[in-house]
């Protein structure tokens, strides 16, 4: 539901790349707006901006969208996950989510790719401890996130080029392995 005080203003945003105008009432925060408007992969699980959830990137900084009233974004560049990946060409974190089981119920999922995407940004090899503290405050119920932070270091590897990516879901094999694997009795070379 809106929060909405009495009156409304037009405001300016650029969402996944779309420039457009939209309404806010006053005191809607951002994901109130961004869902209204068919964003439903910005999540909303505390209202309050303390759980994770709702985590966007605002002018390329990650914001909690329920914790950000959407009359301070105006003229604000958005980038919701959806606009990381498609289905087809997913974004290295999203697919080392996928690979790693790391999605149960998925609705904190958003969220911690927004943050993982914004480490590895910053810190393309963060060690395990690192990416346990960027992902401290994205709250979950089912994961124990020790499938996460698998994700998050395996997408530094993907991204560094050191593991291919297994666009299937099976087990990827590093870019080493690969090589070996494609070099080996080519040409009709082999003994056996």
């Amino acid at each position: 539901m809106p929060k909405t005080g009495g009156y409304s203003v037009d405001i300016e945003l650029t969402i996944n790349g779309e420039r457009t105008i939209v309404e806010a009432g006053s005191g809607d925060d951002l994901a109130t707006v961004l869902r209204q408007r068919g964003y439903i992969d910005v999540k909303c699980g505390c209202d309050g901006g303390t759980c994770g959830a709702s985590k966007v990137f605002v002018d390329g900084d990650v914001r909690m969208a329920c914790g950000m009233e959407a009359t301070d974004a105006d003229g604000s560049e958005i980038q919701t996950v959806a606009a990381l990946g498609t289905q087809a060409d997913l974004h290295p974190v999203q697919q080392a989510f996928v690979d790693n089981f790391a999605v149960q119920c998925g609705f904190c999922i958003p969220g911690m790719v927004i943050e993982a995407v914004a480490l590895l940004d910053s810190n393309p090899d963060p060690t395990e401890r690192e990416v346990r503290e960027a992902l401290d405050d994205n709250v979950c119920r089912c994961t124990g996130y020790q499938k996460p932070v698998e994700a998050v270091l395996d997408a530094a590897q993907r991204m560094q080029g050191e593991q291919s990516v297994a666009a299937d879901g099976g087990h990827p094999v590093t870019v080493a392995q690969h090589r070996d694997e494609s070099t080996s009795c080519c040409g009709g070379g082999c003994d056996e």
